[in-house]
């Protein structure tokens, strides 16, 4: 083995179950102790379309490991607990509330698209149980056209003030190096960047200066053209390799590798095969060694496979998707429905 394989962990417990199998020798933990696998897939390429893979009890694994030092990195790296993020700690799953102060988001553009009503829905979303409170004011769904950021500043700084100072957590939803920085100073303690630091050329000097944790998502192309017939080799691995890649210039850019969030971006640049080839393998994404945000709530591929076309009629099928998240032992959860996704989630940690 060697340098460009991966490592997806499988067989996932949680719960008794985990700690069980973890104290028997059965299983390792994943991303610290909150969940277990007892078998993983070692998967290589071997060209363009084609991949090779093996299936390895946890025994092999360890055995494996010890033999191959590319293996028993990555092994760490799935293994290793997570260090707490902006105060938060992992022992539980998160829920992120969405807020958009925008007038075009896909779901719910224009319901919340001034500063008393956004900051209304933000602590209504608090009360339901959302840890976070991710504040956006430019739409990146399919289509949208870019927002200037003195209209964005305009829109997110009085809601992420108002927020901040009655002691929630924020994070700020943009690409911007200004808003970025405008936003820490109105007390967002998380910055969420759906393009990964890219976007602005300012953007990863601005966001190390700032020492905020940072969510980096995978996106390809801009949202007015991300969705013009996106093409991969082999989407998992592709996606795998390019958050490696953000993470790694984000940490020479002077990011802290502890304070980075990785996101595969359901829905940027990417088909209904696509997002549930993502969808099935999110536990490989572990192999990065940092925490894992997942945001598929009420998104278009939800409505093609369950013919719902009304992106507010699509709570099931996200409940859905946020549940197979939290199976694959996914930190956070990015949501329009707070209430149902937190009942949702005390339910499965309680069948744990």
């Amino acid at each position: 083995m060697s340098e460009g394989l991966y490592l997806l962990p499988a067989g996932v417990l949680h719960g008794a179950q985990a700690q069980a199998a973890m104290e028997a020798g059965r299983a390792g933990a994943l991303a610290g102790a909150r969940a277990a696998f007892c078998v993983a897939q070692i998967i290589r390429r071997e060209g363009p379309g084609r991949r090779f893979s093996q299936w390895m009890t946890w025994a092999q694994l360890q055995e494996a490991a010890r033999k191959d030092a590319w293996l028993a990195r990555r092994l760490e790296l799935v293994q290793r607990p997570r260090p707490a993020i902006a105060g938060m700690e992992w022992r539980k799953p998160l829920i992120m509330g969405i807020v958009n102060v925008t007038p075009d988001s896909f779901s719910d553009g224009g319901l919340h698209a001034d500063a008393q009503g956004a900051i209304a829905h933000g602590r209504a979303l608090a009360a339901a149980g959302a840890d976070i409170l991710d504040i956006g004011g430019e739409s990146t769904r399919p289509g949208a056209a870019e927002v200037p950021p003195e209209e964005e500043l305009a829109r997110v700084i009085p809601v992420i003030e108002a927020l901040a100072r009655e002691g929630y957590r924020v994070s700020v939803d943009t690409r911007k190096a200004a808003v970025m920085e405008a936003a820490a100073r109105a007390g967002a303690a998380i910055i969420n960047d759906v393009s990964a630091l890219s976007f602005d050329p300012g953007a990863p000097a601005v966001a190390a200066r700032l020492g905020l944790p940072v969510v980096l998502m995978h996106a390809r192309g801009e949202p007015r053209t991300m969705q013009d017939d996106p093409v991969y080799d082999d989407v998992v691995l592709d996606v795998f390799d390019a958050l490696q890649e953000q993470m790694q210039k984000a940490v020479a850019a002077g990011v802290a590798e502890e304070k980075i969030i990785a996101d595969p971006g359901i829905g940027f640049g990417k088909t209904c095969a696509h997002n549930l080839a993502l969808m099935g393998s999110l536990a490989l994404f572990h192999g990065l060694g940092a925490p894992i945000l997942l945001g598929a709530s009420r998104k278009r591929f939800i409505g093609a496979i369950t013919g719902v076309k009304d992106a507010a009629g699509r709570l099931a099928g996200s409940l859905a998707a946020a549940q197979t998240a939290l199976a694959a032992a996914v930190q956070i959860v990015r949501v329009h429905d707070v209430s149902e996704t937190v009942q949702m989630a005390r339910m499965v940690e309680a069948m744990h």
